[in-house]
């Protein structure tokens, strides 16, 4: 791709700028939870009717479609999220959320919009651009098992049978005008865990009536600690944490239950397997070993996150052609998690990251914040990273 087209793309996301804004203003001040994206899904749709791009639903609130290209070039296909999050703003934005406890806070309308803006920049070169181009705008990225999962059951993206798809993701901790690659493992898996040990409560002062939920969840907690420290492979990020105890005794009375919330993170499907076998394994026998019962619930969630080399070598590339080698950036292994990884079961992908961030002006909350917000110059950059990476 010549360096005067991207250039080109440059100036044309600085021209688009503010529909951009606007469309993420939109998306923000109006965000809806998983799987309800029902007027998200409205809005978008209408938007890209105005730019000469026609779209179908898909997984029931997202969206997809297609920019022709060049037939004989690759199959692409650029992926957004557009669910919101379970908490209320404290942002104090103009542009803030209007309903009630629910808030873009995982950047999701800054990924919409980028898209949108991508998508008319790449439709007005529509016979230009070497590639084919199929789009998705995703519900439901925030809620196990994930929108990917529903999108892939609907059969587009096999139908289209990309070589590789491509997505972004905010970074407050990235500045503004950076863009973030890693190579390779990426993301951990993510599993949730679920405990409750039933005993037998009673009087605080009498234990050696009752069987004590409390000790033993001090116990099993501990003992579970063996599960990274001991049996885990150390060459392989593996995390195990847990959360929330909810135990509702008194100071002299011993509940009769006791619930346990965690999480458990890996980044090699065979280990997780088989670590989540261990899991089991000591939960069963600590609580038997003290006379209670226990429901263990294992709850598989994303799996991990592995960029293909050769086409995050070649996105990497054309993003530093458009906007200067130092502004893209190597970035560490994250163990968070997150559901694009399951495209990446079948395909190859690329998840990139967008700086968000900016100290400056006091721009550094993270995602999940009720504060989280970013710099809206991002928007151009991200505009700039998806449509320039579609010409790969």
């Amino acid at each position: 791709m010549s360096l005067e087209f991207l250039q080109q793309i440059v100036k044309d996301a600085e021209a688009i700028f503010p529909q951009v804004q606007k469309f993420r203003r939109h998306l923000h001040k109006n965000p809806e939870l998983s799987f309800q994206e029902y007027k998200t899904q409205s809005y978008i749709h209408n938007k890209l009717q105005e730019i000469g791009i026609e779209s179908k639903p898909v997984a029931e609130t997202g969206l997809y479609g297609f920019i022709k290209g060049d037939a004989q070039g690759k199959k692409i296909t650029l992926r957004a999220e557009t669910d919101a999050l379970p908490i209320q703003e404290d942002t104090g934005l103009d542009f803030a959320s209007v309903n009630q406890g629910i808030m873009h806070a995982c950047g999701h309308d800054v990924h919409s919009a980028c898209l949108y803006g991508a998508l008319a920049i790449l439709k007005q070169y529509e016979y230009k651009i070497p590639n084919q181009i199929q789009f998705i705008f995703q519900p439901a990225e925030e809620k196990l098992p994930g929108g990917a999962t529903k999108v892939l059951e609907s059969g587009v993206i096999q139908d289209f049978n990309p070589d590789v798809l491509i997505a972004q993701h905010v970074l407050p901790e990235l500045e503004v005008g950076n863009i973030g690659f890693r190579s390779g493992l990426y993301m951990a898996s993510a599993d949730e865990i679920y405990i409750t040990i039933k005993g037998k409560g009673g009087h605080g002062a009498m234990p050696h009536t009752t069987i004590d939920p409390i000790v033993i969840a001090s116990q099993l907690i501990s003992n579970l600690q063996s599960v990274v420290s001991r049996y885990a492979n150390p060459t392989i990020p593996t995390i195990l944490s847990f959360g929330k105890i909810v135990g509702l005794g008194v100071t002299n009375i011993i509940p009769g239950e006791v619930k346990i919330e965690g999480t458990f993170r890996t980044y090699d499907e065979n280990q997780r397997k088989e670590l989540h076998k261990l899991i089991t394994s000591i939960v069963t026998n600590v609580c038997e070993s003290y006379g209670a019962e226990v429901d263990l619930n294992i709850v598989k969630g994303y799996p991990h996150l592995k960029n293909d080399e050769n086409f995050t070598s070649q996105v990497k590339e054309i993003v530093s052609m458009a906007i200067g080698d130092k502004q893209v950036v190597d970035i560490p292994i994250r163990p968070t998690a997150e559901d694009f990884a399951w495209y990446g079961e079948h395909y190859p992908i690329v998840f990139y990251r967008l700086g968000v961030g900016n100290k400056e002006k006091g721009i550094t909350y993270q995602v999940h914040h009720p504060k989280f917000t970013i710099d809206e110059e991002a928007l151009k950059y991200g505009v700039i990273a998806l449509a320039t990476s579609a010409l790969i």
